[in-house]
């Protein structure tokens, strides 16, 4: 990927201050971890939710669920794309019906990938609620989604991309922006 002038938004350190911030916003908004689960978009949803599930433990006394969901064959341009990727494996253990349920993502951009990941949550049951946690949002919704939980706020362009690196997949913590200069479509929804 061709990138113009990547800057630095966030480091390791607004990271993690936004994920404990984040924590302390769940449990104060769910009056505690009952009744909780929180469910990760593959790919980096999945390593945030893990990091907000340890951060609500050290709060709260009791476990937090945690699954992961893969949303691939529930997104509504599916059969648009020419080379798909091998979907990843949903991973949810437990009984999603009168759970609140907490989607964790990275980016929220068209608010697609959410729409896709709250029609696949269905398919698990009928939960209490869903409530979004979102690192960055950054703009220029199509759809009327809305992040409950946001580390930060990022005003883009739409030639902008945003990229979020995670040390459990990229080898460090950091969220920058550039221009994408390859012409494609960023993928996060």
């Amino acid at each position: 990927m061709v990138a113009a002038g990547k800057k630095l938004i966030m480091d390791s350190e607004a990271i993690e201050r936004s994920l404990k911030r984040i924590a302390h916003e769940i449990v104060e908004k769910n009056r505690g971890s009952k009744d909780l689960a929180l469910i990760g978009i593959r790919n980096r949803g999945v390593y945030l939710a893990r990091r907000l599930a340890q951060k609500i433990e050290s709060i709260e006394p009791s476990k937090v669920l945690q699954g992961s969901l893969d949303i691939t064959f529930y997104r509504d341009d599916f059969g648009d794309k020419l080379n798909i990727a091998k979907p990843n494996k949903t991973e949810i253990t437990f009984d999603a019906n009168n759970l609140n349920l907490i989607l964790v993502d990275d980016v929220l951009y068209t608010g697609r990938t959410v729409r896709a990941a709250m029609d696949a949550l269905m398919d698990f049951g009928r939960p209490k609620s869903i409530q979004l946690a979102i690192l960055v949002d950054r703009g220029h919704r199509e759809l009327p989604i809305k992040a409950d939980f946001v580390g930060k706020n990022i005003p883009t362009s739409k030639d902008e991309r945003v990229w979020v690196n995670l040390l459990e997949e990229d080898g460090l913590d950091s969220v920058e922006i550039g221009r994408d200069l390859s012409n494609k479509k960023e993928k996060s929804g």
